[in-house]
């Protein structure tokens, strides 16, 4: 990990560290202020994370092409103002008594666009301004800094909570979109753009899904990633009622069973390039795929007490160690495998469909668990899991299949 990446590379290293650590800071915060301040029900709860998520997701589909024709940092730095203006709005609100449950639905839609074109610009470039054969280390750390941000921010934006208020954190997060702003614009030298091809016509929408379809080894990845990501994040909301309503626990210890378990993705993310000029690209993305696929099972064996806690922590951290491994792999894979014309629309068709799956399945997750219980929900969750390694790619060439 101590390889030296290009000039600006630690710019944009830094954009993201920022606005990570902010957004984990205020982890959990929209829900805390729709139940505590506003007194909404459950349902409408459940909703705000899921309609934000979906309707996110659907606004940004035409983003796509919109922004891989343009230069990607004034990109990234327009939407982390968009994102600074949204997030902003809530703590002003507030001493005003003003907020509202439509504010903060409004504002985690126009926040989450912003945070997909955002990672599109951001992903497209990092392939521009990082040499191919070092992306995996550039991957490798920003999916560290992701998972010491996870470890950290929760309970510290808890104790920020208690101490001075709920909007505390969430003015933090604002600001940690314009402290990001500034990083990039400090990074130097080049941009890239795609040539536009004129008017955006409708089939440009669906472009990266096609690039995706026609590519046999994104095809699969894309597969794999959605399906995990969506079965994993539908408990858990289910998991937070399991042992915070049915089981008991004090809010500290949740915030620890989730806490802890996330320096194994800072340990896997550091491991992640070592592993890789070990045992080959190819073999270290099956095993750590496979191993993210199987531990979630282990959480249907969760109980009440410290044995049960210590069964979340146990599992929660082969499952993210897993993942802190996984993730930096397949990230340089699809952008090795996607050439520089189509990287923001593969990006895009990407994210809108991983918080589009995540969206369906957390309602459907919920109905199940309304159905019979959370723990028989998450049980089935960790069983479909079984399942997903098989549409991991049966090899990955040592060549980049891209043009660019």
């Amino acid at each position: 990990m101590s390889t030296r990446l290009e000039a600006g590379f630690d710019w944009l290293w830094s954009a993201h560290a920022v606005s990570t650590y902010g957004t984990w800071l205020a982890f959990g915060a929209f829900p805390l202020l729709a139940v505590a301040v506003l007194d909404a029900p459950t349902l409408a709860v459940s909703l705000l994370e899921a309609a934000g998520l979906a309707v996110a997701a659907l606004v940004a589909v035409p983003l796509g092409p919109w922004v891989e024709h343009r230069a990607k940092r004034p990109v990234m730095v327009a939407m982390d103002l968009v994102r600074f203006l949204a997030v902003a709005s809530v703590p002003v609100a507030y001493p005003l008594g003003l907020l509202s449950y439509a504010q903060l639905l409004v504002v985690s839609v126009v926040s989450g666009t912003a945070a997909i074109a955002f990672g599109a610009a951001s992903g497209a470039y990092l392939k521009h301004l990082v040499r191919g054969d070092r992306l995996l280390v550039a991957n490798g750390r920003l999916e560290a800094t992701t998972w010491a941000a996870t470890a950290a921010g929760p309970p510290l934006g808890g104790a920020l909570i208690g101490l001075l208020g709920p909007v505390i954190t969430v003015a933090a997060n604002a600001l940690s979109y314009l402290v990001s702003a500034l990083a990039v614009l400090r990074i130097r030298g080049g941009d890239v753009a795609s040539p536009s091809a004129g008017r955006m016509r409708g089939v440009d929408l669906l472009a990266g899904w096609r690039f995706i379809r026609h590519e046999p080894v994104l095809r699969r990845l894309f597969l794999n990633s959605v399906a995990v990501g969506g079965l994993i994040m539908a408990t858990a909301p289910l998991l937070a009622v399991l042992l915070l309503g049915e089981y008991g626990f004090p809010a500290w210890q949740y915030g620890l069973a989730f806490g802890v378990p996330a320096l194994g993705g800072l340990l896997g993310a550091r491991l992640s390039a070592r592993l890789v000029a070990r045992y080959g690209r190819h073999r270290v993305l099956v095993v750590s795929g496979w191993l993210r696929s199987v531990f979630p099972l282990g959480l249907a064996f969760t109980g009440p007490g410290i044995p049960g806690l210590l069964t979340v922590i146990v599992v929660e951290s082969l499952l993210i160690t897993g993942m802190g491994v996984f993730n930096p792999i397949y990230a340089t894979e699809r952008l090795r495998r996607t050439p520089p014309t189509h990287t923001v629309r593969v990006l895009s068709a990407w994210t809108v469909s991983a918080r589009l799956t995540q969206a369906a399945l957390t309602v459907v997750w919920g109905v199940l668990a309304t159905l019979t219980s959370p723990l028989a929900a998450i049980t089935l969750s960790g069983v479909l899991l079984l399942a997903t390694p098989l549409l991991l790619p049966q090899e990955v060439g040592s060549e980049d299949s891209s043009a660019g």
